[in-house]
């Protein structure tokens, strides 16, 4: 992963983006429903990581692989529209 930005903010980038509000407008905060600290661990440039991890928060499903890439979808829906968080 190449990106110096904490996977977390990338989150919740990608949800506000995907939702069209500022990022400071989510609630609950992204802290309060998942480890953000153990988020960005998992996801720090070690070279050889193979992590993927998926929930869901605020109704959307968010899709962080291996590469640090972050995809937000409706959660209810397998074909809806998606935002990609780079």
């Amino acid at each position: 992963m190449t990106s110096s930005v904490p996977t977390s903010l990338r989150v919740v980038e990608g949800v506000a983006a995907h939702e069209g509000v500022d990022p400071v407008e989510l609630e609950p905060p992204l802290h309060e429903v998942i480890d953000t600290d153990a988020l960005d661990a998992l996801f720090q440039s070690t070279g050889d990581s193979s992590a993927t991890i998926e929930f869901t928060y605020r109704g959307k499903r968010v899709c962080v692989d291996d590469s640090g890439q972050v995809q937000v979808t409706e959660a209810s829906s397998n074909a809806g529209g998606s935002t990609v968080a780079e």
